[in-house]
C-alpha cells in the first residue's frame, strides 16, 4: 500500500464529504478510493469513517488521524516546494476563497493575465457571501473586513482599501433629482446592505481624495436618519443590479461600482462623501513554507490591487472623471 497516497485520498474524502466527489476530484474510479480507504483502515487496525447511505462521519480515531495526516501532507508539500523552488515553474492548484463581489467584479477580469503568466497554474475558486475569517481548507482566503484585522493562526497581507460610496443610474437621478448633501437622501429610494444590529442611522464622512483634489478643508462627518429602505440585503451584487435597474440609490464598495461608474451606467451620488472603509486582505493558514504557486498568486494580487492602505478603484474613478471633464472643457472651448 502507498500510505502517502492513501493519506491524500483520505483527506480528500473528508474534505468533500463523499467517496464519489473525492474520486471525481482526484480523477480516480470510486472503487479505487473505496479500496484505498479500506486498506488504510486495515493497515492502521482501526475504523476511520462511519459510512451510511447518505453521509460520512469521522470516528474519534479518524479525527485524530486526520489532524496528523494533514500536518504530514503539508510538510511533504513544503519539502517538495523547497526542493524545487529555484527551478520549478509554478504549477498545480491554488484553492482560493472569496466573496461573490470580489470574485465577479475583480478576480474574473484579472485572472486571465495570471493564466497568461503561469499557464500551468489552476485556480480552484470557492465563493461564499461573507469571508471574514481564514478557511484552513483553502490556500488563500480573500478577506473583506469592515473592522480591523484580528490576530490569529494565519498570515495576512493587505491588498487594498475600498470606500463604501453611494451610486445610482442616470435614469433614476434624472427622474428623482441629484442630492448634494446627505440630508437630502430622505426623499429617495434607498438600497442598503442589511444591518444585523438594526441601525437606523447612517454616518457620512468627507472623502479625503476629493478634499485633496479640490484643495479644500475636509467637512465634519454627518450622521442622518436613514430613509425607508426599498431593499436591504447583505449581498452586494443584488444591490448593484437593483441599482442598475433604476430602483434607487445604493451603497457599494468602490471595487464593485468601478466599471459601472467608468462606463457611465451609474453615477456617483454625493461624490464628496463616503460611508465607511473596507479593508481587503489575502490571508493564508500559517505554514513554515509557502508553495510557489501560492506565493505567485499572492504577489499577483498585491501587484494588481496595490498592496497599500488606499483605494485604487476610487482613485481610478476620480482620474477618469477628471479626464472626461478636461476633455469636455476642450471640446466646448
Amino acid at each position: 500500500m502507498d500510505q502517502l497516497r492513501a493519506m491524500r485520498v483520505y483527506a480528500r474524502v473528508v474534505e468533500e464529504g463523499s467517496f464519489t466527489k473525492a474520486a471525481d476530484h482526484l480523477n480516480l474510479a470510486p472503487a479505487v478510493v473505496t479500496r484505498l480507504i479500506a486498506e488504510l483502515e486495515q493497515h492502521l487496525g482501526v475504523r476511520l469513517l462511519n459510512r451510511t447511505t447518505r453521509s460520512l462521519a469521522l470516528t474519534q480515531a479518524g479525527e485524530r488521524y486526520l489532524e496528523r495526516a494533514t500536518r504530514i501532507l503539508a510538510d511533504v508539500e513544503d519539502a517538495e516546494t523547497m526542493a524545487n523552488l529555484e527551478t520549478a515553474e509554478p504549477r498545480g492548484v491554488v484553492r482560493v476563497l472569496a466573496s461573490p463581489a470580489i470574485a465577479v467584479h475583480q478576480l474574473a477580469k484579472h485572472l486571465p493575465r495570471l493564466r497568461t503568466q503561469y499557464p500551468k497554474l489552476t485556480i480552484e475558486l470557492s465563493v461564499q457571501n461573507s469571508v471574514e475569517t481564514v478557511d484552513d481548507t483553502h490556500d488563500i482566503s480573500i478577506l473583506t473586513l469592515k473592522q480591523p484585522l484580528s490576530t490569529g493562526n494565519f498570515v495576512a497581507r493587505l491588498l487594498a482599501q475600498s470606500e463604501m460610496i453611494t451610486c445610482a443610474t442616470p435614469n433614476y437621478l434624472n427622474r428623482r433629482g441629484r442630492p448634494t448633501e446627505p440630508q437630502e437622501l430622505m426623499g429617495h429610494e434607498w438600497l442598503l446592505p442589511f444591518s444585523p444590529d438594526g441601525n437606523k442611522e447612517t454616518t457620512f464622512q468627507f472623502c479625503p481624495l476629493r478634499a485633496a483634489a479640490q484643495g479644500i478643508k475636509a467637512k465634519k462627518p454627518v450622521t442622518c436618519e436613514q430613509p425607508p429602505m426599498a431593499l436591504s440585503t447583505p449581498h452586494w451584487d443584488t444591490l448593484f443590479h437593483a441599482a442598475l435597474a433604476d430602483m434607487g440609490i445604493t451603497a457599494l464598495p468602490s471595487f464593485v461600482a468601478e466599471d459601472a461608474l467608468r462606463s457611465g451606467r451609474m453615477e456617483r451620488v454625493l461624490p464628496d462623501w463616503h460611508m465607511m472603509t473596507v479593508s481587503i486582505y489575502a490571508a493564508m493558514p500559517t505554514r513554515m513554507h509557502i508553495p510557489a504557486r501560492t506565493r505567485v498568486f499572492i504577489d499577483f494580487l498585491t501587484e494588481t490591487f496595490g498592496g497599500a492602505a488606499r483605494d485604487p478603484w476610487l482613485r481610478s474613478i476620480e482620474e477618469a472623471a477628471m479626464a472626461a471633464n478636461d476633455q469636455s472643457m476642450k471640446v466646448s472651448a
